[in-house]
């Protein structure tokens, strides 16, 4: 009898312990041979395929395995190898494939960016003078792999066409169709691979397809999908979207495909009325998206029983495949080392492996009954309830002032900008960082003793007044205009904050990639946000009594610890927003009485966490914005404010971005070549401004010259009085000697432009 069946979408890469980090730096730092690593990689991957099969899963994903980035994966696929890494075709080495993600002496890293509204970040492909090739069938060998070492018949994953053009740079709107017009045999061509070696079905990830599509790119989609399917008779192809409802639901349920993949947790309510008013074709199996793939609270499986059942109206249970709503990628592996969390949290949480626990037991319920699983779901229901019921119950409404979002500073910028230019007196392009410096394995070893008791809070506390002296020290030499204490203490820039604000708890091995081996541990907002007590004064005023020149305090904003926090899913965002911009504004009030005044609240996750609907955008800016302000509104005059935002298309909210109403914002431009800057060119910008002007997630000491053209060419369109000089980000995952390389040659590229605009006014003057 045909029965339901159960689907993942994709897996973590990290392993249990992080693993794939380990192998990764221990890789790059050359601790371990190639042949080592690729065994290592192979033993995890087929690690996690086993894993999956043994919960029940029938559809297992293969391909969703990758070094660094699935993106990446797929621009190698195809050739896609930028001109300055030397590529001159074939099947493309591991070293050139690093290459591409980290840069070299001579060349600099591929674009970084983030997945759609993740805070997972991909390598944007570089297209424009390049033919693809297919180097390799790697959706085939790694099923064959699959296949041959554990017997397991897999669902190889591909990223579509359409969405891999969308995520890609280096052509011009015109050539889209060229383009798919190239990639397209390419693919024909994995997939005939594949059918030629049995496989069953073939998902191609289109989350794009959510998104604006043009009535001429579903043509063109169409046509793709044509020949993918005249192509592979006897493959089953699903076109899986994620992360939003689909607006063109006729044109998507059009495909010439065999299944569609749906997300019913971010797209619920368009995608259930795309079913009422479109219904579903006949020929066509449905991927149900049920278990939220982004965040990491139970399901409520009562719920996702029903909403099967509502679905079964429309599309028969046989044709239904049970699924997360996106790849599990963006959520910790497992809660069963968990072993230190409040029982009543950690029985409420489900990482991926609880995650596919869930979707077999829903699979279950649909197929033979949900009293046949009775003691199961009330085991579920029952941990959902305790936490529900707990006393640390979401915010409730009347903690929400309705006018929080209206904040503004007492004086405009205009004043304020008079204002802070007679109190700090600094140079023209006045330099500095974005705050933190690298955290050396004395840094991070001297905070696990501490925390683990064996080094007493006295002497942890002289070991970072030891390392904020040494790099004041450095920072003067180096001639920087503003200076930062270099965030020692802090392992992590939302986790340092959610351990000392009420409503915050933290898992011992809830990593998720971030990018690359960069792997952060979200902290669990599970209740109401409090300011308990200054978090950050003591060592920015020990800092700033080092030194003459001002010491920027360094904060996390609100919308960024909510964004990269997981938030308990029944808690208005909103809401918690506003009661973590209020902490922080204690915060900001504390150092400012402590004599700070100059303070940076980051806002990195801003842009990340915007909806990938248009018409869903205002509501959003509005609050997040307003919590921005909110937190730095109440400060005096005198003080001056400055955000960073890293790594984002920003060109669509700048007017959102003025509206915050910082003093100086410095945004990442460098792996973008300047690109950014165009934005300006549009829109203009008439507060101070930092433009990243060189890439910190690369180990690459750049030439002084590469940063004084993108000084220059920003200048063309940037008043020169509101320009500050800064790298990218953070200077966290670097190492000494590269920073303080490249921080000296930063500084005297300042130097260069300062010079020659002083050369320049002195001609104008005769």
């Amino acid at each position: 009898m045909p029965k339901v069946l159960s689907s993942n979408i994709g897996y973590p890469r990290l392993g249990e312990q992080r693993e794939w980090k380990k192998a990764l730096e221990s890789f790059w730092s050359n601790k371990s041979s190639e042949a080592d690593f690729l065994q290592t990689m192979k033993e995890l991957r087929l690690a996690h395929l086993s894993k999956q099969s043994k919960a029940g899963i029938d559809l297992i994903p293969v391909g969703d395995f990758s070094y660094y980035d699935h993106v990446l994966d797929t621009a190698v696929t195809f050739g896609l190898v930028p001109e300055r890494f030397g590529y001159t075709g074939g099947e493309v080495s591991l070293q050139q494939y690093f290459a591409i993600a980290r840069g070299t002496d001579n060349a600099t890293a591929g674009e970084m960016t983030k997945w759609f509204n993740t805070n997972y970040h991909y390598i944007v492909p570089e297209l424009g003078g390049i033919t693809p090739q297919l180097t390799e069938n790697r959706p085939l060998r790694l099923y064959l792999e699959a296949k041959t070492e554990l017997g397991i018949e897999t669902k190889p994953v591909l990223i579509g066409p359409y969405t891999f053009l969308k995520l890609s740079k280096g052509y011009e709107a015109s050539e889209f169709k060229q383009w798919l017009d190239q990639l397209a045999p390419l693919y024909v061509e994995i997939l005939q691979g594949l059918n030629k070696a049995g496989v069953r079905w073939v998902q191609i990830d289109e989350p794009s397809l959510a998104l604006e599509v043009s009535a001429e790119e579903w043509q063109w989609v169409q046509e793709i999908y044509t020949q993918f399917n005249q192509a592979t008779p006897d493959v089953n192809l699903l076109v899986q979207t994620y992360f939003e409802g689909v607006d063109d639901f006729g044109k998507l349920i059009d495909l010439p495909v065999q299944g569609i993949g749906l997300d019913f947790v971010h797209g619920l309510e368009q995608n259930l009325n795309n079913l009422d008013d479109w219904g579903f074709p006949e020929d066509k199996i449905l991927g149900v998206g049920l278990v939220d793939g982004r965040n990491i609270w139970r399901s409520k499986l009562e719920d996702k029983i029903q909403l099967i059942q509502n679905i079964s109206q429309t599309v028969p249970a046989d044709r239904l495949l049970i699924q997360p709503s996106c790849s599990l990628q963006h959520v910790p592996v497992t809660t069963n080392s968990e072993t230190s969390l409040d029982p009543i949290i950690k029985d409420a949480l489900a990482f991926a492996d609880q995650k596919l626990e869930e979707l077999a037991l829903l699979t279950k319920a649909a197929n033979i009954g949900a009293p046949a699983v009775q003691e199961a779901l009330d085991r579920s229901r029952e941990a959902v309830e305790r936490i529900a019921s707990s006393s640390w119950r979401a915010p409730q409404e009347e903690h929400v002032q309705q006018n929080e979002g209206s904040a503004t500073r007492n004086v405009p910028f205009a004043q304020r900008q008079v204002i802070h230019a007679d109190k700090w007196k600094l140079p023209l392009l006045p330099t500095t960082t974005i705050g933190s410096f690298p955290q050396t394995v004395e840094v991070r070893r001297a905070r696990q003793l501490w925390r683990k008791g064996e080094l007493s809070p006295a002497d942890y506390n002289r070991f970072i007044e030891e390392q904020i002296q040494d790099w004041i020290s450095i920072q003067e030499e180096l001639n920087l205009d503003v200076l930062v204490h270099g965030e020692f203490e802090r392992t992590d820039m939302v986790e340092f904050f959610g351990e000392q604000l009420d409503g915050f708890t933290f898992t011992r091995f809830g990593w998720v990639q971030s990018y690359g081996s960069r792997c952060v541990k979200p902290p669990v907002i599970y209740g109401n946000v409090h300011f308990v007590k200054p978090m950050t004064v003591t060592e920015t005023k020990y800092a700033q009594s080092l030194t003459s020149k001002p010491v920027k305090g360094m904060l996390t904003g609100p919308v960024t610890i909510l964004n990269w926090s997981f938030v308990r899913d029944d808690i208005p965002r909103s809401k918690v927003s506003y009661q973590i911009a209020r902490a922080i504004s204690d915060e900001i009030l504390a150092l400012e009485a402590a004599g700070i005044e100059m303070i940076q609240v980051d806002e990195p996750a801003l842009r990340e966490g915007l909806p990938l609907k248009r018409n869903k955008w205002q509501e959003y800016l509005d609050w997040a914005v307003g919590s921005f302000r909110l937190s730095t509104a109440a400060v005096q005059e005198t003080t001056q404010i400055h955000t960073h935002m890293c790594y984002s298309e920003f060109h669509d909210i700048i007017d959102a971005i003025k509206d915050m109403d910082a003093d100086v914002i410095s945004i990442e431009t460098s792996r973008s070549h300047g690109e950014l800057i165009s934005s300006f060119e549009v829109h203009g910008y008439d507060k101070g401004i930092g433009l990243g002007v060189y890439d910190i997630h690369s180990p690459r000491v750049p030439a002084k010259e590469e940063m004084v053209q993108l000084i220059e060419r920003a200048l063309r369109v940037l008043d020169p009085k509101l320009f500050w000089i800064n790298p990218d980000c953070g200077l966290k995952t670097r190492a000494h000697p590269e920073t303080v390389a490249a921080l000296k040659l930063m500084v005297e590229a300042a130097d260069d432009i300062r010079h020659k605009l002083g050369q320049e006014v002195s001609a104008s003057k005769l």
